[in-house]
């Protein structure tokens, strides 16, 4: 039955005299304290399918199932088929866990998603906001009674969450039940299918190492490490994908297919859907015999019996990185004693650091990129003021000028366009429902990226058209302040992000600003836009050259504005005085920022001189780009806003100035004397 709250609710509405309803309701957001409910048209209706499963908590005999918002992959991004808390909620956000008991139904979200949430869910639903284990597992024990069974589906449990749950639950004698079935999908009708679309293979240009190589440099791996294990389990989509220089559709805007590897010293076993790899792709896989270096293709249901078979055998141990491994395969290999285990793979570890031609490659792929998003600022620039266009229609203007460069294989992700409000939400993107006019009185921030073959990209920018406001001003150039902090940072090789995170906070926090979401990611060469385990958050690795990460700061003014400024950049070595090995940050992506938001006065003298040199290589390496694409108004479009800034306005200067006016005062006042 559907939950009972929301009615109560409505029936002392009634009782009360107050049936006034939507009438009473102001605003996007649900309110299920009115009667009748006050919905907006973005909610959507779960009643039903919230019934059928709880007919199957009833037949597993249940008193709860929890619903993560991942895939067996345990991938951030996820396909329309594996999106069951979309279909359990009608909430669409990337980041979220739902559970369901017989009169209860309740997600958890983080505070990105929290205005989001309460716009899309109906009364069925109630939101918690402390995403924690620990926060989902005292509900569960406040709801399921002693001795109750609490259903999940291991296959979309990480080997930590598994045991967070068992920890949180071991006392209360309440017990996680695996049930290999989804529950969901026995509900969900019209579950999409798989993409039958071919898998392709990467072309010889934007390749480096063959698969052939690289097979070989993770078996030296394997075989260097002191625990000598047998084989190696690739269960992240990027892992299969980067090993065999192979890419797919299944994920939208991740090129990436369905897939599992088993990787032993003489032997390749790759689990997908088989019906969809060519002839081509099979003697490129050398498919069809069986060696050290042919690739035995296997039906991707099949990997969990073909794993019980290797781990039964005797003197095999297998090596698996916990944090893309799911629960049901670990537990398969926990079994047999046959485990050895890392946070990351060595193929996440090696794929972080960029060879030659793929640092190459993926600073062209950004040289085409800006062009795209100076079309789009110069277009707007114009337009805006005409009070034609959207949220909508900017978004769908720079999808389509990424598709007409070279190499364009579509967006990297659903390009975040957001005027006014919208933008304090930090991961919206416009509907229908929710798309507003762009207007010369408030903000702009578009979070936009595409895929091309020869590399992924990711860049924000924040714009207004009028006059902002002095707060405005002031917000956006302590972010931008941030943002060149840590981008012209020196650091030690082996500097964890975690470590230096706070440069990019440090002027927002000086006057009590600061922001919700982390602070940058790494990026791969045709692959996600959110690379793991690159970063700057506590669980990624230490920085190496090589290496390409986004920088991020923001501001967030709730029902007002929203400020980010988003660059990638390549950690390079840094030529110092005294030391050696140490490194700095390159940044690749080249489109200018809003000047009219900038106030220089803020600046140090350091800062501007930054600011001015990152002009002047947006000038040299996009020139000759515009001029190759006979783009002659985009050229003096960017040439005007890379002009530099003058040190006389720099906070430094200032300072400078106001001390010699100080001498001046005093010299005059002693002569007078």
């Amino acid at each position: 039955m559907p939950s009972c709250s929301w009615l109560l609710a409505l029936i002392l509405a009634a009782l009360t005299g107050n049936t006034n309803g939507a009438a009473a309701a102001e605003g996007t957001e649900r309110n299920c304290s009115v009667f009748p409910p006050y919905l907006p048209i973005t909610v959507v209706n779960t009643s039903l399918q919230l019934q059928e499963l709880r007919e199957q908590l009833l037949a597993e005999n249940i008193s709860a199932y929890i619903i993560p918002g991942t895939d067996a992959h345990l991938s951030e991004y996820i396909a329309p088929r594996d999106a069951r808390v979309a279909f359990m909620t009608g909430f669409t956000g990337s980041a979220g866990t739902a559970v369901v008991t017989q009169t209860k139904a309740t997600l958890w979200t983080d505070s990105r998603y929290w205005v989001q949430a309460e716009r899309q869910m109906d009364c069925n639903w109630e939101l918690e906001k402390d995403v924690s284990i620990s926060s989902v597992a005292e509900w569960l024990i406040a709801e399921v009674p002693p001795s109750g069974w609490i259903g999940f589906d291991p296959f979309l449990f990480s080997i930590k969450t598994q045991e967070s749950y068992n920890i949180s639950l071991e006392s209360s004698g309440r017990s996680l039940k695996s049930i290999p079935v989804n529950l969901v999908d026995q509900v969900w009708k019209e579950r999409p299918h798989v993409p039958s679309d071919n898998l392709t293979r990467l072309p010889d240009r934007v390749i480096q190492r063959t698969w052939q190589m690289k097979v070989e440099l993770i078996r030296n791996q394997m075989r260097d490490n002191p625990y000598q294990p047998t084989a190696l389990l690739l269960s992240a989509l990027d892992e299969t994908a980067w090993l065999f220089n192979l890419r797919g559709n299944d994920i939208p805007y991740n090129p990436f297919f369905y897939s599992y590897t088993l990787l032993t010293m003489d032997e390749i076993w790759v689990f997908l859907h088989t019906d969809r790899v060519t002839e081509e792709l099979r003697e490129y896989l050398n498919a069809s015999c069986v060696g050290l270096l042919c690739v035995q293709l296997k039906s991707y249901e099949t990997v969990v019996d073909e794993l019980k078979k290797y781990v039964k055998q005797p003197e095999t141990k297998v090596w698996i990185g916990t944090e893309y491994t799911n629960y049901a395969l670990y537990e398969i290999v926990k079994q047999e004693d046959k485990l050895m285990t890392s946070t990351y793979s060595p193929v996440l570890m090696t794929k972080a650091v960029k060879d030659e031609t793929e640092q190459r490659i993926l600073r062209d792929a950004h040289v085409r990129d800006a062009v795209a998003v100076i079309q789009l600022l110069m277009w707007l620039e114009k337009a805006v003021p005409q009070g034609k266009e959207t949220e909508l229609t900017a978004a769908e203007y720079v999808n389509k000028c990424r598709s007409k460069q070279k190499d364009s294989r579509g967006p990297s992700f659903e390009t975040i366009s957001a005027s006014g409000p919208n933008a304090a939400l930090a991961h919206y993107s416009p509907t229908e429902e929710s798309n507003r006019r762009l207007t010369v009185d408030e903000m702009y921030l578009v979070d936009s990226g595409g895929q091309y073959l020869d590399g992924t990209t990711d860049i924000t920018r924040t714009v207004h058209w009028g006059t902002p406001t002095a707060m405005q001003r002031e917000a956006f150039t302590r972010v931008l302040k941030g943002n060149i902090e840590i981008s012209r940072t020196i650091f030690p090789s082996g500097t964890r992000g975690a470590n230096m995170e706070m440069l990019g906070r440090r002027a927002l926090w000086e006057v009590g600003l600061n922001y919700g979401h982390g602070t940058g990611h790494g990026v791969g060469n045709y692959f996600g836009v959110h690379e793991w385990p690159v970063g700057f958050q506590s669980n990624n690795i230490p920085f190496r050259s090589g290496m390409f990460t986004s920088i991020e700061p923001g501001y967030y003014k709730e029902n007002d504005f929203g400020i980010r400024i988003e660059d990638v950049v390549v950690i390079v070595p840094a030529q110092t005085k005294y030391g050696n090995n140490y490194l700095t940050f390159d940044t690749v992506s080249l489109v200018p920022y809003d000047r009219k938001l900038i106030d220089v006065s803020l600046l140090s003298s350091e800062q501007l001189l930054w600011l001015n040199k990152y002009y002047e290589t947006i000038r040299r390496l996009m020139t000759p780009e515009l001029d190759k694409q006979k783009l002659p108004e985009e050229k003096e479009w960017m040439l005007r806003n890379t002009e530099p800034f003058m040190e006389s306005q720099s906070s430094a200067s200032v300072c400078s100035s106001s001390l010699t006016l100080i001498a001046l005062v005093i010299f005059l006042f002693h002569n007078i004397v």
